[in-house]
């Protein structure tokens, strides 16, 4: 069985799904074995209505079909907004939901290929919770780093998956930055992490 963190590069077919994206109605594609590939999911929804606006450099961890990245990229044009995914297909879709939206400031690849240099502004993300701890924690230590100073980390996690032991432990791993909860709706909580100014 194929799962959304998966790579993801067999034969594969999509569909499409309804979905509002920043007060807007979309026809996108999903395909299996990608993340909640039948709607949006409350965890990205509630995410993405308690987030304010991007600004500079965006970059959503674990984009899946991309509704992170494109509602970042609808929300501010004037943003560079990289979607980043080890799935092959969630790119794709990615990529292919970008034209259907009509956004040309979104950019998606694999991890490893985004350049060592680039540092972000913003970070949205309901990220993979189901790789595990030490994975997930291996996945924040690489890019909560490339945040810019006062850069800000916006996470939706479950509570029952562990949002609470995740916000301690930013907190621990980061003394010098601001974590706090900014939502607690439907059983998911939004962290917003700050990055340590200059």
């Amino acid at each position: 069985m194929n799962h959304y963190f998966d790579p993801g590069d067999g034969e594969w077919t999509s569909r499409e799904i309804q979905v509002v994206l920043h007060g807007r109605d979309f026809t996108l594609e999903t395909a299996a074995s990608t993340f909640s590939p039948e709607h949006l999911d409350t965890g990205t929804r509630i995410l993405l209505e308690t987030v304010p606006d991007p600004i500079g450099a965006v970059l959503d961890i674990g984009c899946g079909w991309g509704p992170i990245a494109l509602t970042a990229a609808l929300r501010s044009p004037e943003s560079t907004v990289r979607g980043i995914d080890v799935n092959q297909r969630a790119l794709e879709l990615t990529r292919r939901n970008a034209v259907r939206v009509g956004v040309s400031n979104v950019t998606v690849g694999l991890p490893d290929e985004v350049p060592d240099d680039l540092r972000f502004d913003t970070i949205w993300s309901n990220p993979p919770i189901r790789v595990g701890k030490a994975e997930l924690h291996a996945i924040l230590e690489t890019w909560i780093p490339r945040l810019n100073p006062g850069g800000e980390a916006w996470l939706v996690v479950a509570k029952s998956l562990g949002a609470e032991s995740l916000q301690k432990w930013l907190g621990e791993r980061w003394p010098d930055a601001e974590v706090s909860t900014a939502e607690i709706a439907k059983g998911f909580r939004v962290i917003e992490f700050v990055a340590p100014g200059v």
